[in-house]
């Protein structure tokens, strides 16, 4: 091969394995492949999957974070019971136990973005700043992935956000839903 040609191959290389580099750093605090699921027109929320080492001997609190494309961005505890999903946003913030992982999924934890200013459209990347009870704020980019793609996270059923009503409830929400296939 030509020198010319490994060189390119080198950058082609290189750009690949930023590209799909998707993890961040703050502090002791690792955010490892931000994702969210894209919405249908017109609905005015959407969630965000991620999960989060704390590689330090001090407990973390994700508390919420902020987007261009939300008026609100809130952590959100999600819980199936008996076929119904319950989901209100953590008092405190998701804790993230010293030297463990937490993992937000679908049908579990999430970021919750509120009053979308438009749909989160599959292959498209969203900067969202994190925001950290102690560790501060980091910026991350979340890839915006299909309802499908997001399934396979979890392995489950789809749930609907477009059809629950999360207006209203000044940072508390709290709201609940049976599940689409229900």
């Amino acid at each position: 091969m030509t020198r010319t040609l490994l060189t390119a191959l080198a950058f082609a290389l290189a750009s690949a394995t930023a590209a799909f580099a998707h993890d961040y750093k703050l502090g002791d605090l690792v955010i490892d492949h931000p994702v969210a699921r894209a919405t249908a027109p017109g609905a005015k929320v959407g969630a965000g999957y991620v999960t989060i080492m704390n590689k330090g001997n001090k407990d973390a609190f994700l508390v919420g974070g902020a987007a261009d494309f939300a008026g609100l961005v809130e952590i959100h505890e999600g819980k199936i019971e008996n076929g119904v999903m319950t989901m209100k946003a953590f008092e405190n913030g998701l804790i993230i136990p010293a030297g463990e992982t937490a993992t937000m999924k679908p049908g579990g934890n999430h970021v919750m973005f509120m009053k979308l200013k438009k749909p989160l459209q599959e292959g498209e990347t969203l900067p969202v700043t994190l925001r950290f009870k102690e560790a501060g704020e980091v910026k991350v980019e979340f890839k915006v992935l299909s309802i499908g793609e997001t399934l396979k996270m979890k392995g489950g059923k789809a749930m609907d956000h477009s059809k629950m009503d999360h207006s209203g409830h000044g940072g508390h929400s709290r709201h609940s839903h049976k599940k689409a296939d229900e």
